[in-house]
C-alpha cells in the first residue's frame, strides 16, 4: 500500500478512537436508510450540536457520506431547508501490521474460477460455501450452549442483519462487496450457498437463504420457508 494511503487509512481508523463518534457512526452503518442529525442524536443519546460535529468529522475523514432532502411534504415559502442526512460510505477501509494482501489473493482466485466457469467447479464452490457455513452454524451453537439467534451469527460475519416489516431478516452489508462487484454471479451464488449451510448448521428448519438483490444490500436475504 503507498505510504501516503496507509496514513490516511490509519487517520481514519482513529477517528473512530473517540467513543461518541465511534457510536455515531455505527448507528449510521447498521440503519436501514440514511438518517438525520435528530435521529442519530436520539440513537446514541447524545445533544444534536454534539451529533452534527461528530457527523460532519466523519463525512470530513470519508467514513459518511452527505445527501439533503425535506423529510416532510411542505413545499415552497415557509417549507424550512432540507435535512442534512447520512448514510456510510462505500469506502472500505482496511489496514494490517503487517501488510496482507488476502484480498489479492481472492481475487486470484475469483478470477481463476470465473475464467473457467464450468459447471462442476461451480458447483464445487457452493459445495464448499454450504459445507463452511454448516460448521460456521454449528459451531456458534455448541459456544452459546443452545441454539443463538440467526442474527448473532450474521452480526460476527459481518452482515449487519435487520429485521424487515415481512419478517424477513435482510442484511445491510454484503461482507465481500469488493468481490462481488467484478464477479457478482460466482460471488452472490457462493454467498447464499454459505448462508444456507449457516442456517442448516443452526438447525432452522422453517428459514431458508434466497436470492433477493435489493439496492445497497447484500444480495441474499432470510426468509421463512414455504
Amino acid at each position: 500500500m503507498p505510504k501516503d494511503r496507509e496514513d490516511q487509512m490509519l487517520a481514519r481508523i482513529a477517528a473512530l478512537a473517540d467513543p461518541v463518534r465511534r457510536a455515531l457512526y455505527f448507528y449510521v452503518a447498521r440503519a436501514p436508510a440514511e438518517v438525520s442529525r435528530d435521529q442519530a442524536a436520539r440513537g446514541v443519546a447524545i445533544a444534536r450540536p454534539l451529533a452534527a460535529f461528530h457527523l460532519d468529522k466523519l463525512v470530513a475523514q470519508g467514513l459518511l457520506e452527505v445527501s439533503y432532502r425535506r423529510l416532510t411534504r411542505r413545499r415552497g415559502p415557509g417549507a424550512g431547508r432540507p435535512a442534512k442526512l447520512y448514510r456510510r460510505a462505500r469506502l472500505q477501509v482496511d489496514v494490517s501490521l503487517p501488510p496482507r494482501q488476502y484480498e489479492l489473493a481472492a481475487r486470484l482466485f475469483a478470477a481463476t474460477l470465473a475464467a473457467a466457469a464450468p459447471a462442476a467447479a461451480r458447483t464445487r464452490l457452493r459445495r464448499s460455501a454450504r459445507t463452511l457455513g454448516a460448521a460456521l452454524g454449528r459451531d456458534a451453537r455448541s459456544r452459546a450452549g443452545r441454539r443463538p439467534p440467526l442474527t448473532t451469527i450474521l452480526q460476527e460475519c459481518g452482515y449487519e442483519p435487520f429485521p424487515a416489516d415481512d419478517g424477513t431478516i435482510r442484511l445491510h452489508n454484503c461482507p465481500f462487496d469488493a468481490l462481488a462487484r467484478d464477479y457478482r454471479p460466482l460471488m452472490c451464488s457462493a454467498n447464499q450457498a454459505l448462508l444456507a449451510g449457516v442456517v442448516q448448521g443452526l438447525g432452522l428448519t422453517r428459514c431458508e437463504a434466497a436470492l433477493d438483490p435489493q439496492p445497497g444490500m447484500c444480495c441474499v436475504a432470510l426468509k421463512r420457508a414455504r
